[in-house]
């Protein structure tokens, strides 16, 4: 937001025909809008763009020859203004995806390709595994591929920036990472304990592993510095934009949730003026126009800079405009979806969602779902959640009965949160417990999501 409220100004400064209207937006009316309990997001989206295809054409009646082409929309233009009315926003997803556009692959390749960046978690880890992304491939996408194929892929993938992405664990991303260190003594020792100590790594045992590869007390420490220089979290590199503190977090969507169930959606304006054509530089091109035979060359130089600059303001103007429908389709969608969350707030309410999903029913690309929902914010009655918050897999059982893998982590940590801290549940107990709530997962399913809630194995729960 501030990001954007600097754009606004520089723009306002830089460009004479871009002025603060002084009157009110006539769009912040729109800004605040009713989900409507009985329409479908489809079904709403429908009925406002009927309603502001009449606005304009309303608008326009009696307007046709009042400006020249220079005051039309232009989307090379708008293009070049994506960056500053998004903010510099270069997601997860559009990193990698520009990387895949840099290999000689065919085109199942690069869906495949695709499909894997989209699997990896906010981490950038891959947890799922070949046979499973084979499957799913098979059965949401109709796509026949190999494991041997998803496994070369896979490796692509973590050849790739940063280093470390793309890994199955922590030890395979820091091994990945030591990897493409320069040949020596130091890459040697760091991929020995990495490879032969690492459970002795994860509780800090130095002196085990100082004795286990015969180091001294110096050369100890000096493997230990280069180790905690990795990452062990190398998608959080690419999931915010540099310079933004998390801190100071302020939300773009103000989500009102009224006692009846029903929701109301705005948009964080935030101190963004409306903005409008300058009136003298409009009178100007009028003027030019209508005595376009009798203009001498400097008026004609005239003419150029003024349509430049009107050029510019209005492709501006629309790049705001194009921002602010971007956002609020976006997360009215989101609601949609989650609706059930929304009204009561509970977690294990939020369903399996995924960007296609969004960008399915939105009608924008992928790409754009994950720009928008990089480090955008959403308040609501009972907190406020960056949009990634609102994402989450899908678990398909054996039976294939779809569930939240957000839900299931939620009944695991509930179950590990009340376990005997004398005697912790295994895995294979943990499973079984979870089935009795409903939740047939596989014992290694569970040991995957114990992990990634951060809960060590049994023996050292202790």
């Amino acid at each position: 937001m501030a990001e954007l409220e600097q754009s606004v100004k520089d723009e306002l400064n830089d460009n004479p025909a871009l002025e603060k209207s002084m009157t009110d937006d006539p769009t912040a009316a729109n800004d605040d809008q009713d989900i409507h309990d009985n329409e479908s997001f489809e079904q709403q989206q429908e009925r406002e763009e009927r309603e502001e295809a009449l606005d304009n054409a309303l608008q326009n009646i009696g307007r046709d020859d009042e400006m020249p082409v220079a005051y039309g929309q232009n989307n090379s233009q708008n293009a070049d203004y994506e960056e500053i009315v998004y903010g510099d926003t270069t997601s997860f997803y559009d990193k990698l995806k520009e990387q895949v556009g840099e290999e000689e692959l065919t085109d199942e390749e690069q869906d495949v390709m695709e499909y894997l960046i989209g699997s990896l978690d906010d981490d950038g880890y891959l947890r799922k595994s070949a046979d499973t992304i084979q499957d799913e491939l098979a059965i949401y996408h109709n796509i026949d591929v190999s494991e041997e194929k998803i496994h070369q892929l896979i490796q692509l993938l973590q050849s790739f920036d940063p280093a470390g992405i793309g890994a199955c664990s922590l030890q395979e991303c820091l091994r990945l990472q030591i990897e493409r260190r320069p040949d020596g003594w130091l890459r040697e020792k760091m991929m020995e304990v990495v490879n032969n100590c690492f459970d002795e790594f994860t509780k800090k045992h130095w002196d085990r592993i100082k004795d286990a590869l015969h180091l001294s007390d110096s050369e100890a420490d000096t493997v230990r510095k280069e180790l905690q220089h990795l990452n062990p979290k190398p998608g959080s590199s690419l999931g915010e934009t540099q310079g933004i503190s998390t801190q100071q977090i302020t939300p773009d969507f103000i989500i009102d949730t009224n006692d009846d169930g029903s929701i109301q959606l705005s948009l964080n304006q935030g101190d963004v003026p409306a903005l409008t054509i300058s009136p003298s530089f409009a009178d100007m091109l009028d003027t030019y126009k209508n005595n376009k035979r009798n203009m001498n060359r400097n008026e004609k130089e005239a003419l150029l800079y003024a349509k430049e600059k009107v050029e510019k303001a209005q492709g501006f103007i629309t790049a705001i405009e194009q921002r602010r429908n971007t956002l609020l389709v976006t997360m009215r969608a989101i609601i949609d979806w989650q609706k059930d969350f929304f009204r009561d707030g509970n977690e294990a309410d939020i369903k399996p969602m995924r960007l296609e999903d969004i960008a399915n029913i939105t009608h924008l690309d992928r790409s754009t779902i994950s720009r928008v929902c990089t480090i955008k914010y959403a308040q609501t009655r009972w907190g406020t959640f960056p949009l990634r918050h609102f994402f989450s897999d899908e678990y398909v059982t054996d039976s294939g009965e779809k569930m939240s893998t957000r839900k299931i982590k939620i009944a695991l940590k509930e179950i590990i949160d009340k376990e005997d801290k004398k005697k912790p549940l295994s895995d294979e107990a943990l499973a079984t417990e979870l089935k009795k709530k409903g939740f047939p997962v596989a014992r290694r399913t569970v040991a995957k999501y114990r992990e990634q809630l951060g809960f060590p194995v049994a023996r050292l729960r202790k």
